[in-house]
């Protein structure tokens, strides 16, 4: 019997993207035994606000933060289609690209009080495997796959950081925070 490809789908602002979502990203490829884990920068999140970075600048921080990665990729489809990025409307065009694959979608602690809210979730719900990326340790009070992994990295501090003058050096690859200097990203305080 054959067995089935298994792709991981990890969508997000990433804006930066950082090290705690890298570390996770491969922890949940290894615990899941995923064969890609693709990255999917949204336009413009449904559930959050604006991202501070453009599209484009965070699609170049993504690419540069997963160089060499041979799993890891980046799908820039929901900057393609523009907001709102819709997790069903990725996760079907992922579906048509690699038929017959099981896929996992990777999604934050922060966003399991949301789910259920999700465009098409009923619909979504059959076509995934939710799997929750918890980075705070807490006790898991839903009926999802947990990846845990203590880390206190989180965008909004790495933004505050940079907006008062302070380093962000060991929290983004070395090439993310280079594009983060060139471009004065982030020097506004994060309300």
């Amino acid at each position: 019997m054959m067995t089935r490809k298994k792709i991981g789908i990890f969508g997000g602002t990433f804006d930066p993207v950082h090290y705690a979502h890298l570390i996770l990203a491969r922890e949940a490829r290894e615990e899941l035994g995923l064969e890609q884990l693709i990255f999917v920068p949204a336009a413009a999140s449904p559930h959050k606000g604006s991202p501070a970075a453009s599209a484009e600048l965070r699609l170049s921080m993504l690419r540069a933060a997963i160089e060499g990665e041979t799993a890891f990729a980046v799908d820039e489809s929901e900057l393609r289609r523009g907001p709102p990025s819709y997790t069903i409307d990725t996760v079907e065009e992922i579906q048509q690209r690699e038929a017959g694959s099981e896929i996992f979608y990777l999604i934050g602690e922060d966003n399991v009080t949301a789910l259920a809210s999700w465009h098409c979730f009923e619909r979504l719900q059959k076509m995934v495997r939710f799997i929750v990326l918890d980075r705070t340790g807490a006790q898991a009070n839903h009926p999802y796959e947990v990846i845990h992994r203590k880390i206190d990295i989180s965008a909004t501090d790495i933004r505050n950081r940079i907006a008062s003058g302070r380093s962000i050096h060991y929290l983004v690859p070395p090439k993310v925070e280079e594009t983060i200097r060139r471009n004065n990203l982030y020097r506004e305080p994060v309300k």
